[in-house]
């Protein structure tokens, strides 16, 4: 029995129940998938998320899509969304996350994907989905939620505005540019959430650039 499996599943990234469904017709569906990997057909990032192999793909698949299955509940925060938002200019290959749980990290054949676990109340709020595809969302931080968890994850000690100024122009080489766009209204609310002097000196130092 043949099927057209690129039919069956549209997208490049796709789980366990999505792969198990395609194949239903089969009476011994996880045989099937074994031997699709040993082919070459699809690729097993972790167990229960595959990817079509290069020759059976019709686009790149989404790394970002993958970093919100791969380990949840997650979305994408720190470094990657900090470059995802250019405010910083370096080019980050990890996708960098946050989780209520603990934290992870993953070496996969698509990519290494790091995950630093928040406190759920952070982590409840200062994320948005931004649509790929024109079908489909990922989970990321809005700016101003990635950069308050890298400023709170990083055991960096912030004591001054002077060493704030120094951390964020100097260690991260954030834009100017875009420091005066944030909202300190926002940020005062992580501050509170993450009981953070840090995220307080954060929220006064941009309140003072308006």
């Amino acid at each position: 029995m043949k099927i057209n499996l690129r039919k069956l599943i549209p997208y490049e990234e796709f789980d366990y129940q999505t792969l198990t469904t395609a194949l239903s017709d089969y009476a011994h569906p996880r045989d099937k998938i074994a031997r699709l990997i040993r082919n070459g057909t699809i690729i097993r990032v972790k167990k229960g998320i595959y990817i079509f192999s290069e020759a059976y793909r019709r686009q790149p698949y989404s790394k970002e899509i993958l970093a919100n299955l791969i380990y949840g509940p997650s979305y994408l925060s720190l470094e990657f969304a900090l470059q995802y938002y250019d405010m910083i200019p370096e080019r980050v290959e990890i996708l960098t996350s946050v989780t209520p749980g603990r934290s992870r990290k993953f070496f996969t054949p698509a990519g290494t994907f790091f995950y630093q676990s928040i406190a759920l109340e952070a982590y409840r709020i200062g994320y948005d989905q931004q649509k790929i595809d024109g079908q489909r969302f990922f989970l990321i931080a809005i700016p101003e939620k990635a950069l308050a968890d890298k400023l709170f994850l990083d055991r960096v000690p912030i004591r001054s505005e002077k060493s704030l100024q120094h951390y964020l122009f100097e260690d991260l080489r954030v834009d100017h540019t875009l420091i005066g766009d944030l909202d300190f209204g926002i940020i005062d609310e992580f501050a509170l959430r993450y009981r953070s002097q840090k995220l307080s000196f954060l929220s006064k130092f941009i309140k003072r650039l308006k």
